[in-house]
């Protein structure tokens, strides 16, 4: 049976972005055609925890309503390198826990990180949302391979815009940032766009 995971920011006790976490939830187990699927408020106040500081709240779970925590203190860290890496077939559209695919892309680059291109369009990291900045303004892709909760909370609050980001425009956006559950837009660091190594029209490897 499949497994899913939700990654969650605990930070000095508070738990964010609930609402949007336990929808995405809400709507794994309703695509599969399940009723009802856990809560994850209740989960998470089971776990009384009462440490100050940041941590991430991994709960894997399945269909059946099964489901196991973990709590992890967690630091954000500066990622060195970027490469665009092309996969036109892969599927991440729930949050599945197999992340073979993932792995598998990120040990054939030659970069900490990856960017996927999915029929010449700008998705997401192995693990999270891009923004992008031209201007004053952020921008992330129209084309995600996951909506993620961060990527949800700051289009409702109109602090970034959707655009239709490809290989042929990148180079247009100065600089670009990860986000996810636990990088928050504010806190993350903001690389140059020449950070990816192998931009369209750059001398040097560029083959995808």
């Amino acid at each position: 049976m499949s497994q899913f995971i939700e990654s969650i920011k605990i930070e000095d006790k508070k738990i964010f972005l609930l609402d949007l976490h336990q929808k995405r939830v809400d709507d794994t187990f309703a695509h599969f055609g399940k009723e009802s699927s856990i809560n994850l408020a209740e989960i998470f106040k089971n776990l009384e925890h009462d440490e100050d500081g940041l941590y991430k709240l991994r709960i894997s779970y399945d269909l059946d309503k099964n489901f196991r925590t973990q709590l992890i203190p967690y630091a954000i860290s500066e990622i060195s390198n970027f490469q665009l890496v092309v996969n036109n077939i892969y599927d991440y559209s729930f949050k599945f826990e197999d992340r073979k695919e993932l792995e598998k892309m990120l040990r054939q680059a030659k970069s900490s990180e990856i960017i996927i291109v999915k029929n010449n369009h700008i998705t997401d990291t192995s693990f999270s949302n891009l923004l992008f900045k031209k201007g004053k303004e952020w921008f992330t892709p129209s084309t995600y391979l996951l909506n993620g909760v961060q990527r949800q909370y700051l289009l409702k609050n109109k602090k970034i815009k959707e655009a239709e980001i490809t290989l042929q425009n990148i180079a247009e956006y100065s600089h670009f940032q990860i986000i996810n559950a636990m990088n928050d837009f504010d806190d993350m660091f903001i690389y140059p766009i020449a950070r990816i190594t192998n931009l369209p029209g750059n001398s040097g490897d560029n083959e995808f």
